[in-house]
């Protein structure tokens, strides 16, 4: 299929094929139809799959410009938010279609002037909340998107949403994306949507197919050295490194800048204009790697990023999958590298379970390794560089000087002496050790079956006992993540 197919306005065609765009993603094919046609929406798809493009072409499409506010779109974040104005200015501005941005953190009276010049309007539910309640703004629109509605309920907005959609009232079209559809999802969903079309992405194609996903097996305390290394194999030309604190992405920060690389961290204790400030760096190749927790994975929009890591893995499969979205964007290759201790190992299983694509074990490089890549990587360079003028008169001055092997090898030893690999050469586990825990992983979890089943009078009491232990580990791990989560906010 492809886009021409949708029949769209000759305007918004252009500008999809100016995009690079050709062929329309799963939940594109599915959903773009349904949206023009009218009908409320129930669409499941991960971030990476496409899904801003699914409901923003069809509303862009169908869009009167005479009618003021015509489309909403509530997202969870302020970068979500700005992610997908960006996508609506850069498809609609041939069909001059205006978008305004609100959330919070910047002043009011530039937003609500905006609000009053725009045709779509996509916001933060607290900032909106705040506008419509003062009657600031008063919206009236004929279509509402509610996207990554799971991370809004995450979020403590549910009854923002409630109250949002009570204001500007029902007599809409609806269309709600959510990653997963849990009961309360089901119930907002049920409540608000009117005969809703339902579009799923299945589990297998949850994962981009053009992303290539790796993972290393290494001791805490190797981390950094792993990290180092790997970036030096892989030498990616722009790439994002995921923690999951925001202690652990100024740490990284630090070392990395001060082992040369040029970098910034991105987390949600920064200001607005500091965490806008450091996107557009990254977006203009000023900064080789972005370090970040997951807020960044659901709102950051760069379509070269070539390589994510994940320092340290995330809590959950649906992050995972947000994370190495980051990466393998626009039909561009990709590739995901988590670093994993062996007390992360089962987790990183339970994820490769959950999202339905493998995940390679591989050794960390050596050092010959790396200087062999390096080495191959020179004669590529020296083959595609054109000769400049002023490199055959340094040359025939250097001959003048030296014959001609010599001064091949000083420049070689120069380029090698810029190449230089550090830190020791074997660090972390083999693939043949990395096996062994996976056996040893499969071995445990059987053996835990086995005594579970044979356990008989006892049974109560252990259970009491372990149910315990982890309703204390559930709790206290939970409370990370909702204070990691306000944090970001």
């Amino acid at each position: 299929m492809k886009f021409e197919d949708f029949n769209f306005k000759p305007e918004l065609a252009s500008a999809i094929n100016k995009a690079g765009f050709r062929e329309p993603s799963p939940i594109q094919q599915e959903a773009i139809p349904l949206v023009l046609e009218g009908h409320d929406l129930i669409g499941q798809a991960h971030t990476g799959t496409g899904k801003t493009a699914a409901f923003a072409l069809p509303i862009l499409n169908n869009l009167d410009l005479n009618k003021g506010v015509e489309a909403l779109v509530i997202a969870p974040t302020r970068e979500l938010a700005v992610q997908v104005s960006d996508e609506i200015f850069r498809f609609g501005k041939e069909l001059g279609i205006k978008s305004a941005t609100v959330y919070g953190g910047t002043p009011y009276n530039r937003q609500i002037e905006h609000v009053k010049n725009a045709n779509v309007v996509v916001a933060t539910p607290g900032r909106l909340i705040d506008l419509l309640n003062s009657k600031k703004i008063k919206l009236n629109p004929s279509v509402v998107v509610l996207d990554e509605a799971d991370e809004m309920l995450d979020m403590g907005f549910l009854d923002d949403i409630k109250e949002i959609l009570s204001i500007i009232g029902d007599e809409h079209q609806t269309l709600l994306f959510s990653a997963t559809m849990s009961k309360e999802i089901k119930a907002l969903a049920n409540k608000i949507l009117k005969e809703p079309k339902s579009v799923s992405i299945t589990k297998s194609e949850v994962t981009n197919s053009h992303i290539s996903q790796e993972f290393y097996v290494v001791n805490e305390n190797e981390k950094d050295d792993a990290l180092i290394r790997l970036i030096d194999f892989y030498n990616p030309n722009k790439s994002i490194i995921f923690c999951r604190m925001r202690r652990e992405v100024d740490r990284l920060s630090t070392f990395l800048n001060a082992q040369g690389y040029t970098c910034k961290g991105l987390h949600g204790d920064m200001s607005q204009r500091e965490r806008e400030i450091t996107i557009k760096e990254f977006k203009k190749d000023n900064l080789e790697i972005l370090i970040a927790t997951d807020v960044a994975a659901r709102g950051l929009d760069v379509n070269d990023v070539s390589h994510v890591f994940n320092y340290h893995i995330p809590f959950d499969s649906q992050s995972y999958v947000h994370r190495i979205g980051r990466t393998g964007r626009a039909g561009k290759d990709g590739m995901a590298i988590s670093i994993v201790t062996p007390g992360e190992f089962r987790a990183l299983q339970k994820i490769q379970k959950s999202v339905g694509s493998a995940i390679e074990a591989k050794a960390v490089p050596r050092i010959s390794d790396v200087e062999s890549k390096k080495s191959v990587e020179i004669v590529e360079l020296i083959t595609d560089t054109e000769v400049l003028n002023g490199a055959v008169d340094l040359v025939e001055y250097l001959k003048g000087e030296f014959d001609i092997g010599t001064i091949a090898y000083k420049l070689a030893s120069i380029v090698l002496g810029q190449n230089e690999v550090k830190g020791r050469d074997k660090i972390g586990k083999s693939e043949e050790e990395i096996a062994k825990l996976a056996t040893q992983s499969k071995n445990d979890r059987g053996g835990d079956r086995r005594g579970r089943g044979r356990r008989n009078g006892g049974r109560r009491n252990d259970r009491r006992r372990g149910g315990g232990d982890r309703g204390r580990s559930e709790r206290s791990g939970g409370g990370r993540r909702r204070e990691s989560r306000k944090r970001d906010r």
